[in-house]
């Protein structure tokens, strides 16, 4: 029962940070209406995406939703998660500017805007497994994909007291050691107060080529344990080719 009930409460951890996110945003962006530039047609959107793609050399859409794993794999489930609700995050603007690689990565992006991005939610198979989290993959020119990495490295040495990002408080940023995985991998931990409960969330973020692919874990029994395991990464990376 008691893993029945970590399980449920690292499950709703990402709505719930959705929920704060939103309510923490006072300036009442979300009741304006879109302009017509904004709004767009999905497939004029499309095609923006997929001649920028081919202009800087990185992957374009269809190839990265293609390369993305869903369904069962390696101890998880990948389940594709909305548009919608992945773009909930998109506009986490740290209060430090020297942190704003480690805000937009816990809103699930990249600093450096990506061609593309597929989300992915992980869910475990086996039920005595409680780490939970979440995947995306960030498709950008190499050169940028590069500069994501470096950038992150210098924002978790100047940023390991923390940083408030739309009313979030995230602390106690700690680096982990590199991990052997794709080009250049870096790993870290950081603390998010979610409902007066502290969460310590495990992230391990992956160089291949111009891809990005970044994974975050919690696990409430044991927070040393909440890293996805590298098997689940791997798996991912191969479906890159």
């Amino acid at each position: 029962m008691r893993l029945r009930r970590v399980l449920a409460v690292a499950a709703a951890l990402p709505a719930l940070l959705v929920i704060s996110a939103c309510s923490g945003d006072s300036d009442g962006s979300a009741d304006k209406k879109a302009s017509p530039a904004a709004k767009g047609s999905p497939t004029s959107a499309a095609e923006k995406a997929e001649a920028e793609a081919k202009r800087i050399g990185a992957m374009d859409p269809q190839s990265l939703e293609r390369a993305t794993l869903s369904g069962k794999s390696t101890g998880f489930e990948f389940k594709k998660v909305s548009e919608a609700d992945a773009s909930a995050g998109q506009d986490m603007e740290a209060d430090k500017s020297e942190c704003q690689p480690l805000a937009s990565l816990a809103g699930g992006y990249t600093h450096i805007k990506a061609v593309s991005t597929e989300h992915r939610s992980l869910e475990p198979s086996q039920a005595t497994n409680a780490t939970i989290g979440s995947m995306w993959l960030a498709s950008h020119s190499e050169k940028n994909a590069e500069r994501v990495m470096s950038e992150l490295r210098t924002s978790l040495k100047k940023c390991a007291k923390g940083f408030k990002t739309l009313g979030l408080a995230y602390k106690n940023v700690k680096q982990l050691k590199d991990p052997s995985l794709g080009d250049e991998a870096v790993g870290y931990r950081i603390t998010n107060v979610v409902a007066k409960q502290s969460v310590p969330m495990t992230y391990t973020i992956v160089r291949k080529g111009g891809v990005i692919a970044a994974f975050y874990g919690v696990n409430m029994l044991t927070p040393e344990k909440s890293a996805i395991p590298e098997a689940a990464i791997d798996a991912q990376l191969e479906k890159l080719g």
